[in-house]
């Protein structure tokens, strides 16, 4: 799981149609589908995607929203525009989007238009976390966090050894920080979805290693929805 990715649609068979294409391609997973302008941008920022897909006459994102990103976002992810004609192509790609493809989009086009992404972006991902503490400092492997626990203005974070260290942040803090397999799920938690072994919907329950339990809120619905694609792909 290499590449992380936002489809930006109202129309949902084309996002099934996007989902359904890459499946075909195992390091990418995807963090969302936004249907609408009104969270847009906002979801960019929270879910920190590498990679957004998005059809030409979508209503979720503007080519001129596309191009403003840029004054205020440091890593703006990489676009690919699905479009029913040159002219729309033209039109995204003046407007600061990376790539295109026209409508009916087969799987081995998209194959090139992804790699050609990957050879712009090649991985290389942060693997580990300083967490300073005083005068201490921690290096942790972010594979080794299970889970992050809001304490008032810092945050608990636990490890896979069962070891906590404190952190004197905030979980917003980590929230925008951390890679796009870290979710919040709830006011107080963010879980590394590595580590999620089972949902349980009707219970609001999130399970770590068959061990852990911790509870999902509703104003997160969208981010549990993305463990489970995740547990499903």
């Amino acid at each position: 799981m290499h590449y992380s990715f936002l489809i930006m649609e109202d129309n949902n068979s084309f996002s099934e149609r996007m989902l359904q294409l890459l499946e075909n391609f195992s390091n990418y997973f995807c963090v969302g589908v936004v249907k609408d302008n009104e969270n847009a941008i906002e979801k960019i920022c929270q879910l920190k995607p590498q990679l957004v897909i998005m059809g030409a006459n979508n209503h979720a994102i503007s080519f001129p929203d596309i191009l403003e990103l840029h004054q205020y976002i440091i890593s703006v992810p990489y676009f690919i525009v699905i479009a029913n004609n040159g002219d729309a192509a033209l039109e995204a790609l003046q407007c600061g989007v990376s790539d295109y493809l026209l409508q009916p989009v087969q799987l081995h086009q998209m194959g090139k238009s992804l790699f050609r992404f990957e050879k712009k972006n090649p991985f290389n991902a942060a693997s580990t976390l300083c967490i300073k503490s005083y005068s201490d400092y921690h290096f942790v492997a972010l594979s080794d966090i299970t889970y992050l626990k809001a304490d008032n203005n810092t945050t608990d974070i636990y490890l896979t050894n069962n070891k906590t260290v404190p952190a004197f942040k905030t979980l917003k803090y980590f929230e925008e920080t951390l890679p796009f397999y870290f979710l919040r799920i709830h006011k107080s938690y963010i879980v590394n979805i590595n580590h999620v072994s089972r949902i349980h919907l009707s219970k609001s329950k999130c399970y770590l290693n068959y061990d852990e339990v911790l509870p999902f809120s509703i104003n997160y619905k969208e981010n549990v929805e993305t463990i489970l694609r995740k547990i499903n792909s």
